[in-house]
């Protein structure tokens, strides 16, 4: 197999698994937080708030995405494959062509930031670029076949991962809350899900105790509240359906 088609071939396999990253995160994360100086790892509201907010950074990246995103775009793939009946240059895709991969970058940032190790911050984006090449690869391979000219030109002009904000072109339809909740929520309440699991875990190994540190706890319930009501309307009402997203 040429190396090209080897490259989408194991790009679209690891698009189709992408789930399994926070999950492989979170386990060598709690290795390192093993393994590491303890006291590294102690409580500091201020250093904890600072890593949520790295998260909230990647998941603002991904809201200026999703509220622009019109149906049918490359950023509605899902788990069967990618999808793209037109192709989206404006709003955020006009400065940088794989805004969701930033936002998922920043997001996953602020846990890994947690462990208050540097070895393991490089370990975090070597594994992550890998990773993401070749799903980036994948995507544009089938991009570039679907539209051609009109994504070269495009392409040319806007980098994959390093914005570019002389290109910003005003999206070309309005921002729409009702989809951001729609498609945001298991995000949102992933980032918290994230912080409180290696809290626990570093509280257990700091005290051999089961418990949770209150700050997390008071941040985190109002998100699981906000979580929780998103969940009923969406199963129970139509109020979340957008025409054309």
């Amino acid at each position: 197999m040429a190396l090209v088609h080897e490259m989408e071939a194991s790009g679209n396999w690891l698009f189709k698994r992408r789930s399994w990253l926070p999950v492989i995160l979170i386990a060598a994360g709690i290795l390192v937080m093993y393994l590491t100086n303890r006291q590294s790892i102690l409580f500091n509201m201020r250093d904890e708030l600072i890593f949520l907010g790295v998260s909230f950074l990647g998941e603002i990246v991904r809201i200026l995405t999703v509220g622009f995103a019109p149906r049918g775009t490359s950023g509605r793939n899902t788990s069967e494959g990618q999808v793209a009946e037109e192709l989206n240059v404006t709003g955020i895709y006009s400065i940088v062509r794989h805004p969701l991969y930033i936002g998922n970058y920043l997001m996953w940032l602020g846990p890994v930031l947690f462990m208050r190790n540097i070895e393991f911050d490089i370990f975090f984006l070597l594994v992550y670029w890998l990773y993401y090449e070749r799903i980036i690869f994948a995507e544009e391979q089938f991009l570039r076949r679907k539209f051609g000219d009109v994504y070269d030109i495009w392409s040319q002009k806007v980098k994959a991962v390093l914005p570019s904000f002389g290109n910003f072109k005003k999206p070309s339809i309005p921002f729409s809350f009702r989809n951001v909740l729609k498609r945001e929520y298991h995000s949102f309440i992933n980032i918290f899900l994230v912080f409180v699991i290696l809290d626990l875990f570093r509280n257990y190994l700091l005290s051999q105790r089961i418990s949770f540190t209150p700050m997390w706890i008071w941040i985190s319930a109002p998100a699981a509240l906000i979580w929780l009501a998103v969940r009923v309307i969406i199963t129970r009402t139509k109020w979340l359906e957008v025409e054309g997203r």
